[in-house]
């Protein structure tokens, strides 16, 4: 197919599952997405599984792992949800997503099975699931020599969760998705340790005492081995750097020294850490085996992670981030703080009608000069009006705008950052960061010609 067919016929694919349950609607059971690969012939069986779940920075940790196993020598698929600006990136092969024309093939390939299962069930697969199956279906056709498998929702219930996967990666967690996983922290972290099973290896990020002892109650019911960000790995230093940061490592197997990872924050920092320790379980590196130094150099400095703190362009500098929480808009606001000295920094917010837009701009504030107020073009988002309504409290009506529109938004910022302030206030040094929601931080990604990755 030429270009423009496939892009024709990956429509007709959303279409069609677009049909289903969205994303947003949960059917918790795993009985559809097993009936399915038990058809298929279970392709999740014929590679080894890294599974990563937590509430923030698992695309992140997910492609950093990626990355790794990458350049020390295998062939890697890779999934993730949910997707900056095109379907195809929740599916990548040798470190990009795959085309549009394997997407068709395969989602094709899978479509009988699918429906056999559907006519089986009351409910017919959620879009969710039937991706899943693709995605394992790519990787077994390929075929890769490992998978690094972000969970969608949750964990033990969640439609990837049919890997018998030997690495865990479990990130920090905290509330979110509250309508799914409840408001009770220990609760959601029994769903996300769900992934830990039996005799495989949990690396896991610092966490509150009660989530920590949910974890390691899992850990010890499954007869799992555990490794502990702080305890048997962690990060040594952190220097902001040029385009990002310079770490040294507390791996299982020893220090890692001068590894250029290039993306900011603190948080990505640990995010690395805990990729570098998966990574490490996985090739049974400890105390007296240690990764190649260079390959993990190499590896980290090759990290691309679209939609987080992403510059878009220079003078004025504007950032994309994908942060739709309250945890993940304060780790950005932390970033922003510490490693840009912006002499003035307007948000530019869009973001769902679900979520805490009251926490995520409470973040925010500390940060900002002004905020812009918007919507995504999801059917899902915010209206602009009740936004602003919930921002007034936060950061009153003279440091508020509202502009209906995601590119008028960003054109208002630019003009903003770019006003004179007092006479001997240097016009450089404005920052904009477009934020609040995967939609947003996508849809802008776009305006800026960039293509998904």
């Amino acid at each position: 197919m030429t270009d423009p067919d496939a892009l024709q016929a990956l429509r007709e694919v959303e279409a069609e599952l677009d049909t289903r349950w969205p994303e947003t609607q949960i059917a918790p059971s795993l009985d559809r997405i097993r009936a399915l690969m038990d058809v298929l012939g279970n392709p999740q069986n014929s590679f080894p599984v890294l599974h990563v779940t937590g509430t923030n920075g698992k695309t992140s940790t997910t492609r950093m792992i990626d990355a790794l196993l990458t350049r020390i020598g295998l062939r890697v698929g890779r999934f993730t949800s949910p997707h900056l600006q095109l379907v195809t990136e929740r599916i990548a092969l040798d470190g990009a997503p795959i085309s549009a024309e394997r997407y068709v093939q395969t989602y094709q390939e899978i479509a009988p099975y699918v429906s056999m299962v559907d006519n089986a069930n009351d409910i017919r697969m959620t879009k969710f699931e039937v991706l899943a199956g693709m995605g394992y279906a790519a990787f077994a056709e390929a075929p890769v020599e490992a998978a690094v498998v972000e969970v969608g929702l949750g964990g033990g219930w969640d439609a990837t969760n049919v890997v018998n996967a030997e690495i865990a990666v479990v990130g920090p967690v905290a509330i979110d998705h509250v309508d799914y996983l409840g408001s009770d922290i220990t609760g959601i972290a029994r769903e996300k340790a769900g992934i830990i099973k039996p005799e495989s290896i949990a690396l896991v990020a610092e966490q509150r005492p009660e989530v920590m002892q949910v974890i390691l109650e899992r850990v010890a019911e499954v007869d799992a081995i555990v490794a502990r960000q702080g305890s048997e790995f962690t990060v040594l230093e952190r220097n902001v750097a040029v385009g990002g940061q310079v770490l040294t490592l507390q791996g299982l197997g020893g220090v890692y020294d001068e590894i250029f990872l290039p993306l900011h924050g603190a948080h990505q920092a640990d995010n690395a850490v805990r990729a570098l320790a998966a990574v490490e379980a996985f090739f049974g590196a400890g105390a007296d085996r240690q990764l190649d130094i260079e390959a993990v150099r190499e590896g980290f400095a090759s990290v691309v992670v679209p939609g987080r703190l992403e510059r878009m362009r220079s003078a004025p500098s504007v950032f994309i981030d994908a942060a739709h929480n309250p945890h993940g808009a304060s780790a950005l606001a932390a970033a922003l703080e510490e490693e840009f000295a912006f002499r003035r920094l307007i948000p530019v917010v869009g973001m769902m009608a679900d979520k805490d837009a009251k926490g995520i701009l409470e973040a925010l504030e500390p940060v900002s000069t002004e905020i812009i107020l918007t919507r995504n073009t999801s059917p899902r988002a915010m209206d602009v009006e009740e936004l602003a309504s919930i921002a007034q409290d936060i950061f009153g009506d003279e440091r508020i705008v509202v502009e209906p529109r995601l590119d008028s938004a960003i054109e208002t910022a630019v003009r903003l950052v770019e006003e004179a302030g007092e006479a001997n206030e240097p016009l450089a040094g404005g920052g904009i960061v477009v934020t609040g929601s995967v939609v947003t931080a996508g849809e802008a990604r776009t305006l800026f010609g960039k293509v998904p990755a």
